[in-house]
């Protein structure tokens, strides 16, 4: 997503944006994003430039905040579609300041919360889902006894 050249004559946007306390200068789509992103957002066949250059326009405008404080890897859009992202230091290149610059890697889209409940507060389902798969795993190896 760097070195995009906008309308104007010789002018380029922005190197990175501010996430938090991470310069994101590069987005990173995996397939398993673009698998849940055409499942689960946008039912057309949307492509990895096409994903990657709307979560460019997110992060540009600020319209992508962490789901939770204190974490760094849910993260929310327009404050109803969450996604998990990772982030990795890109070698050897740095800001104006000497700050190293990221690259977010989506790993992938939960979903909407608007659509899914349960995404509303992701601690609990998640806590429910392992004790949910716990207890199959626990009721199917008695059975095989």
């Amino acid at each position: 997503m760097r070195d995009k050249v906008t309308e104007r004559w010789k002018t380029y946007e922005a190197f990175h944006v501010l996430l938090g306390d991470k310069r994101v200068a590069d987005i990173v789509i995996t397939h398993h994003a673009r698998l849940r992103y055409q499942d689960r957002i946008d039912r057309s066949s949307a492509g990895v430039d096409y994903i990657a250059r709307w979560a460019w326009d997110c992060l540009k405008q600020g319209r992508i905040e962490p789901y939770y404080r204190k974490e760094e890897d849910v993260y929310l859009v327009d404050d109803d579609l969450v996604m998990v992202a990772e982030f990795s230091e890109i070698p050897g290149e740095f800001d104006v300041n000497g700050n190293p610059v990221h690259r977010m890697i989506i790993v992938t889209f939960l979903g909407r919360m608007s659509e899914t409940i349960e995404l509303r507060d992701l601690k609990s389902y998640y806590s429910w889902l392992r004790h949910s798969r716990r207890m199959t795993l626990m009721k199917n190896s008695r059975k095989r006894r």
